[in-house]
């Protein structure tokens, strides 16, 4: 167990202990260095023992004084100090399975990584999980973590994910939740496999247990690209409602027992029933909107607010256009029109965009790619800038999911494109044009 030190921090206590570029951090305080979250959680003490071998190969021990929680100052070849672990399941409702060739590489890798759940927030199947990081888990407390369920009868899982070791999750969840780590999961439902009777089994469970604390249920994504996988319906709006109803029920049942709703549904399943989305309060701390949980009730309470507080004056007319998911539009058309009727002088139009790239079943705007913006606008009279929501686009913010850039985009259409982040407050700054 061991890992080569890229460089050390300009200033930092590693830099001034004489560390470098090219030595191997092998132990800390003793404790055997092999990633990330053993690198974070031993450096954490103010009195370490590092345990170095030198560019000569010789092991040498040294001794650093800092102030405790200050960062040691290394830096590695990669953020996790080793190759991330990948997914070795075969999920019959796999997004990346249903992918089209030629897009980046990047897209095509499926993480299930104890460490990026910890880290980013990613969410792990526990089919791949070894003891020894189970034990780590629980020693070092990494606490939430984000667990994909599914659906805690082991057989269906197994099926589900088609992988023989995807039964034992309830006993790996079990073992987190009797040491007090926090546990966020989630749901992909498919109709006719973990919906209906199979939900409430699964949510009798994970209510039954006291750390988990947000249990959220998302529609499966179906895509145009579903050549030779298994055969999959998508929720229409009775089923919806019904997954909703179930939802509701246990809900109520988990703000009797623990004050607090802890199961939701995504934004997406009211949007297919019909339904009135929850107000934001219904929301509690917004634990799951990376799976869109609540995403449209936060984003129009803060717009709301933003709205009704701003003594902004717009001195000048302004033209500016926003394009969106089809799922979006309506909640992006109505905080424009309150826009509109606030400040008179805002020419502002929302376009929903058709995603004929992955097939009109997907209608989230994370999902719509730069190829139908440019063929649904152009020739369109967009004002003096394009607004689009930053989850378009990948971490760094540069590129949408067909490797067109924001730049080459706003070439092709002739206008400046500025993504926001689902933020209210400033998505009503942008649409104002207010400068940051």
């Amino acid at each position: 167990m061991s890992v080569i030190i890229k460089s050390a921090d300009v200033g930092s206590p590693a830099a001034r202990a004489g560390i470098s570029g090219g030595e191997t951090l092998v132990s800390i305080n003793g404790n055997g260095i092999e990633d990330v979250l053993d690198y974070r959680f031993y450096q954490n003490e103010s009195r370490l023992i590092l345990g170095i071998i030198g560019e000569n190969g010789k092991l040498k021990k040294i001794r650093i004084k800092k102030e405790e929680d200050e960062e040691l100052g290394l830096e590695f070849e990669t953020y996790l100090m080793d190759k991330k672990h990948s997914c070795l399941n075969k999920c019959i409702f796999c997004f990346i399975d249903q992918l089209p060739p030629g897009l980046r590489e990047s897209l095509y890798f499926k993480d299930d990584d104890s460490r990026l759940s910890f880290l980013f927030g990613n969410y792990i199947t526990l089919t791949n999980i070894t003891e020894h990081e189970i034990e780590r888990i629980i020693r070092m407390h990494i606490s939430p973590i984000n667990i994909s369920v599914h659906t805690t009868n082991p057989e269906l899982r197994v099926k589900m994910m088609t992988n023989k070791n995807a039964g034992r999750v309830l006993s790996v969840i079990d073992r987190f939740n009797d040491a007090g780590i926090k546990i966020n999961c989630q749901l992909v439902l498919c109709p006719g496999y973990n919906d209906g009777a199979e939900l409430e089994k699964t949510l009798g469970d994970l209510t039954a247990l006291e750390n988990a604390e947000c249990i959220a249920a998302v529609p499966v994504g179906l895509t145009r690209y579903r050549e030779g996988l298994a055969r999959l319906e998508p929720f229409n709006q009775k089923t919806a409602g019904d997954v909703l109803d179930i939802i509701d029920r246990f809900g109520d049942e988990c703000v009797k027992k623990y004050g607090e709703r802890r199961v939701y549904g995504a934004d997406e399943f009211y949007l297919l029933a019909g339904r009135d989305i929850p107000p934001a309060e219904y929301y509690g701390d917004f634990l799951q909107l990376e799976n869109g949980v609540g995403l449209w009730a936060l984003l129009l309470d803060e717009a709301v607010k933003a709205i009704n507080e701003s003594d902004y004056g717009l001195d000048k007319p302004r033209k500016v256009s926003l394009a969106t998911g089809e799922a979006a539009y309506p909640l992006l058309k109505h905080i424009v029109d309150l826009c509109k009727e606030k400040w008179h002088n805002l020419d502002c139009r929302v376009y929903a965009v058709k995603n004929n790239f992955f097939g009109g079943r997907i209608s989230v705007s994370g999902l719509v790619t730069a190829t139908d913006i440019y063929d649904q606008l152009k020739g369109t009279d967009l004002g003096e800038e394009l607004l689009i929501p930053s989850v378009m686009l990948r971490q760094e913010g540069d590129m949408f999911l067909d490797s067109v850039t924001v730049s080459e985009l706003s070439e092709r259409l002739n206008i400046k494109i500025t993504p926001v982040d689902n933020d209210g407050w400033l998505l009503i700054d942008r649409i104002l044009g207010k400068k940051e």
